[in-house]
């Protein structure tokens, strides 16, 4: 089929070809193959051929009537009959430009046997599936963003799908298991009704919620546990740290005797945090008797306390002697004596939040609490291996905004350190990790942000360590915003992957578009203009940046945060707003 030469190459350089057209009636023919994201083809004179993508068009009048300019992006070449990503052709002036025709298209799309996982229709060609590296996409970082109502939730509840073989509430997999594991942390509480299918179909989902997930504070290393219990901004902040620390590696040394020599702050074993409570409420009510040979705590009946490391502190609140001046009762407060007042009432508003009973007050099935020896099980329920899942939904929607950041560190933690071990323990097997891993953070401005104070320190940190070493551990995230300039640039900066949907703020725009390859980064001008459910697809998993429109999930997630009633606008509407207050507190 020969092929419609529209214009030529005015000029050339690896990262702009501008092409000029001088002929309108040609323009008027091609009209529609001139449009922002789509590709021309231009000859390279040795039979090979480069692809461009279009950036932008202008026109300038002459007399010899209008003549055309567009500015395109190589994108790759095509030789022997493959193509290859890149810019490693470059065209000469003078040399001729074509449409590309549909065949081309087939070809780029078909002439690599590793991009064989069908992601969606190309928007400029719906009769063409784009097929990409499903081993480039989910063992690397993903990037996914899109405004409000773009289409994010069902291109992420879709893409996850088709990575464990779900279709039209079909389990492809029925009565098998995939070694591969997903865990999402789901903010608004919508992905459970996308993985939620019928019995017959014999596919386990593991749903964890404020009820069900069991996250013991023991396990929590040094700054969740500050960030939970210690106000960083009080006077006294050192001396909170440096006594609840020396009391928590007292209490895990009293509790795990035989790991005594080997236990720190952040070792994961139990300790007893009402006893680390009493400890901290004895320090601040402690007084030192003052007589010769004593110089130690004394309690009302005489007793001291000569052991240096206070054991008994942690059995109960101690009644401790009256200072006094008095020559015969000689004694002086301790040196912490009412220093702890505020952190003691936290503490003990902490221990008794009902919110955080999954944290503070975990329970095994039979009643019993967490012990340091039941530490596989606790997590199993994050692997999928107590239901042999391939989901794990984390709910997050009841989860208190206060130990947001404390859960997703934690579980992040728990997973980097068992995919860090596992894979240490087949490489010295000279085997490989056969258990990947992908974390799926859903509105991560929410506990990833670029900008935020302590609170938000814990997670940064257990999700940035994820994105620069996981990957070689077998673990890899998909970073879902819908502000990705709010997000850490630590944590995009090291995707290799982007998939982007409609954005509609400015400043989301530039921020993704700086971080797109330069290959690709101009085709970024069209992310305003996508339709619901159309995205941009870019990086190593791709051969080519390409706009493609995914089909919709089956089952579909859906939010329970907000539901529409009829008979309810037809009950409220002349309502006044005292009498819609009324009436919600009484349903309520």
């Amino acid at each position: 089929m020969s092929r419609s030469k529209i214009g030529k190459v005015l000029e050339s350089s690896p990262n702009i070809i501008l092409i000029e057209i001088n002929d309108e009636k040609v323009f008027e023919q091609n009209k529609k193959h001139f449009q922002i994201g789509k590709y021309l083809e231009i000859d390279e004179g040795n039979l090979n051929k480069v692809i461009a993508i279009i950036q932008n068009i202008k026109s300038n009048a002459s007399d010899s009537g209008l003549k055309f300019f567009i500015q395109t992006q190589p994108i790759g070449y095509i030789e022997n009959e493959e193509f290859h990503r890149g810019s490693a052709v470059i065209p000469t002036p003078t040399e001729p430009v074509s449409i590309v025709e549909e065949s081309t298209i087939k070809l780029i799309y078909d002439s690599n046997k590793d991009f064989n996982f069908p992601f969606g229709k190309l928007v400029q060609n719906k009769t063409i599936d784009l097929k990409i590296d499903a081993n480039k996409l989910f063992g690397k970082h993903i990037a996914l963003v899109g405004s409000t109502g773009s289409g994010k939730s069902c291109t992420v509840a879709k893409i996850l799908q088709s990575a464990v073989g779900i279709d039209k509430k079909k389990n492809q997999n029925a009565a098998k298991q995939k070694n591969a594991h997903i865990i999402i942390f789901d903010i608004h509480s919508e992905y459970k009704s996308a993985f939620d299918l019928h019995s017959d179909e014999k596919f386990n989902l593991n749903n964890l919620d404020a009820d069900t997930l069991k996250l013991p504070y023991w396990l929590m290393n040094s700054e969740e546990l500050e960030a939970l219990f210690i106000e960083g901004n009080e006077n006294n902040h050192h001396n909170q740290v440096s006594q609840f620390k020396r009391a928590v590696i007292l209490n895990k040394e009293k509790h795990n005797p035989t790991l005594k020599d080997k236990v720190n702050y952040d070792t994961p074993v139990y300790f007893d945090i009402n006893e680390v409570y009493n400890y901290i409420w004895n320090l601040n009510h402690e007084v030192i008797g003052k007589l010769v040979s004593e110089n130690c705590p004394k309690l009302s009946n005489g007793d001291l306390i000569k052991d240096s490391e206070k054991k008994d502190y942690f059995d109960s609140k101690l009644d401790f002697i009256t200072q006094s001046t008095a020559a015969a009762t000689k004694a002086s407060n301790g040196a912490f004596y009412g220093e702890f007042n505020r952190f003691l009432s936290r503490l003990e508003t902490k221990l008794s939040d009902k919110r955080l009973h999954f944290i503070i007050n975990a329970k095994k099935k039979d009643g019993t609490s967490f012990e340091t020896s039941d530490f596989g099980d606790i997590l199993k329920q994050f692997l999928g291996y107590l239901d042999k899942s391939n989901i794990t939904i984390i709910d997050l929607s009841g989860i208190p905004f206060e130990v947001l950041s404390i859960t997703v560190s934690l579980i992040s933690r728990l997973v980097f350190d068992f995919a860090f071990h596992y894979s240490k323990l087949k490489h010295l097997k000279d085997e490989q990790n056969d258990i990947p891993f992908m974390i799926v953070c859903e509105e991560a401005h929410n506990y990833i942000p670029k900008t935020g104070g302590a609170e938000y320190k814990a997670s940064k940190k257990s999700i940035e360590r994820i994105a620069k070493e996981g990957r070689k551990y077998g673990l890899s995230l998909m970073v879902v915003s819908q502000r990705p300039s709010e997000v850490s640039e630590t944590i995009f900066s090291q995707c290799n992957n982007f998939i982007s949907l409609r954005l509609t703020n400015v400043n989301d725009q530039s921020y993704v578009k700086a971080l797109m390859p330069e290959n690709s980064n101009a085709i970024a001008d069209i992310l305003p203009n996508l339709s619901a459910g159309e995205c941009l697809i870019v990086g190593d998993a791709t051969l080519i940046p390409s706009v493609v429109k995914l089909e919709l999930p089956d089952p579909q997630p859906k939010s329970q945060s907000v539901k529409f009633r009829d008979e309810w606008h037809k009950d409220w509407k002349d309502l006044s707003f005292e009498e819609i207050i009324k009436r919600w507190k009484k349903e309520d």
